[in-house]
């Protein structure tokens, strides 16, 4: 409950992560799916905004309801799992002592239902294989349905599936009973919606999960995801939980431990392998969550199984998985607080993406009538709409961030790139820049480019936030029709501009 009671805290007061900002401007336009994600996150944020109106707790609401829920799913697992009749609270404790579990639904992000859904998909399941009842098929179907509505990730719950049906007996003998159809003729369901978004826009959504986000070459970096899994599950838990997968899978024969062994083993090994050639550039260490969750619920067995020594071990885990769960709720509270983050500004640990957000809007000069808001990325464009309100469109400028996150399409879609500008040649526009929004050596190319893209008349202001860790600039200017020819961006007052803001010897670093 106290974990619960500071997450609802934070919700309501930390700014927009720049993804959850975007997901929020998706809710403004329902559809069957967007370019970056199936439907449900925009969805639910739809639902609660129309319930309690716009807000920071209103848009998080939902996600708070699906994390807080988790914990309990783990706890039923856990009762058909053996260990005694405490072992539905151990279970429970154990998984909300995971941060990235503890912390869940903080954030309005696609994790938290697809969690929720893949865990509930495993309850149906564990269930329909003890009693063969079609009503435990459907809560399987329906889990999986919410899945795939959720995220393309749902894929790795299905092939996990895949690998308990084909592999372990009581996986192919479900394959005769008539539950396990209508569970999968429900799950269906759920891809629906992915078909018919793709169909009508000609693959973005599979295309940017499947193709452009990821390599599909080995890279050897990757071969330090498990320390990445131990930091993000604190290393004793981690290790904890490997024992129980290995526990369980050399008691596979024993029912439930084969469906939880078999799916949290596909989940952990899986992901890894899929990480040596998938994606490297954006945060991962999510990705096999629900294995750990589905391990959680095995462990009250393990432990009733276990030394003495590892059952001491396993307490020690679970004091510093509390202890990494409350770094990690004080480090969010820490970046909502201003003087939290002026405190985080001068570490590594800067949360950027939480930051300066409502200072630029706040900033954000008055505009004269009929005049355009502009912004240089994605993600400052839908913050300052955060802000804003729902009715103030912005547009953006096609920044190389909207393609790699995937949500160039979309803007396109929603007319509101740098092409659906062009359409407004002439048009007064106050251009909002976020001159850290970009790796230092892409900076330069970037804002020296921003001439050629709209008629800059003249500097209206800037924000130097947090020691100058997230600056923006705010410019008057006009819609042109085409971009402009490149030249030097030394000769762009934009560049030249930043350039000043830092100073010339920072400057020169940042080219």
């Amino acid at each position: 409950m106290l974990a619960l009671a500071c997450k609802v805290v934070i919700a309501a007061t930390l700014s927009p992560f720049g993804d959850e900002a975007f997901y929020w401007q998706e809710s403004l336009y329902p559809a069957w799916g967007y370019s970056d994600l199936p439907p449900a996150t925009a969805w639910l944020i739809a639902a609660s905004e129309a319930v309690f109106g716009h807000g920071l707790l209103a848009m998080r609401l939902p996600f708070l309801l699906l994390g807080a829920a988790v914990p309990w799913q783990v706890a039923a697992l856990a009762a058909r799992a053996g260990g005694g009749p405490a072992a539905p609270w151990q279970a429970a404790v154990f998984a909300t002592c995971l941060p990235l579990v503890g912390s869940l639904g903080v954030l309005a992000l696609p994790d938290v239902p697809l969690t929720f859904a893949i865990v509930l998909a495993t309850q149906g399941l564990v269930r329909a294989l003890e009693t063969n009842r079609k009503r435990d098929g459907l809560l399987l179907g329906v889990g999986l349905a919410l899945a795939w509505a959720t995220h393309y990730r749902a894929g790795m719950a299905v092939l996990a599936g895949l690998v308990f049906v084909t592999c372990m007996p009581r996986g192919r003998h479900a394959l005769r009973r008539a539950w396990f159809w209508v569970a999968m003729a429900v799950a269906a369901m759920g891809l629906v919606p992915l078909v018919v978004y793709n169909v009508a826009a000609r693959g973005a959504g599979v295309s940017f999960q499947l193709v452009e986000r990821n390599p599909w070459r080995f890279h050897a970096d990757a071969l330090v995801q498990p320390l990445e899994q131990a930091v993000a599950c604190t290393p004793c838990l981690y290790v904890v939980l490997l024992c129980v997968l290995w526990w369980s899978w050399r008691r596979r024969a024993s029912a439930p431990l084969d469906v939880l062994a078999v799916l949290a083993g596909t989940f952990v090994i899986a992901y890894f392998l899929l990480g040596l050639f998938a994606d490297d550039l954006r945060f991962r260490a999510h990705w096999p969550l629900p294995g750990y969750l589905l391990l959680c619920a095995a462990l009250p067995p393990w432990l009733a199984h276990a030394s003495h020594r590892m059952r001491v071990f396993a307490r020690v885990s679970l004091v510093v998985g509390g202890a990494g769960l409350l770094v990690g709720l004080a480090y969010l509270g820490l970046a909502a607080s201003p003087r939290g983050a002026v405190a985080l500004a001068g570490t590594k640990a800067f949360p950027s993406n939480f930051t300066g957000w409502r200072d630029a809007a706040a900033a954000l000069p008055p505009r004269g009538t009929g005049a355009l808001i502009v912004a240089d990325n994605f993600m400052l464009a839908a913050e300052l709409r955060f802000s804003l309100g729902a009715h103030v469109p912005v547009y953006s400028l096609d920044n190389p961030l909207n393609a790699k996150h995937g949500r160039a399409p979309q803007l396109r879609a929603w007319s509101l790139d740098e092409q659906a500008l062009a359409m407004r040649a002439g048009t007064p526009v106050v251009l909002a820049v976020d001159e850290t929004a970009l790796r230092e050596r892409d900076t330069r190319a970037w804002l020296g480019s921003l001439c050629q893209r709209v008629d800059i008349i003249r500097p209206l202001g800037r924000v130097d936030a947090f020691g100058g860790r997230r600056r923006f600039a705010f410019y008057e200017a006009r819609a042109r029709a085409v971009p402009g020819p490149a030249a030097n961006p030394d000769t762009c007052v934009v560049w030249m501009d930043a350039w000043r803001a830092l100073g010339q010897g920072d400057a020169g670093r940042a080219q």
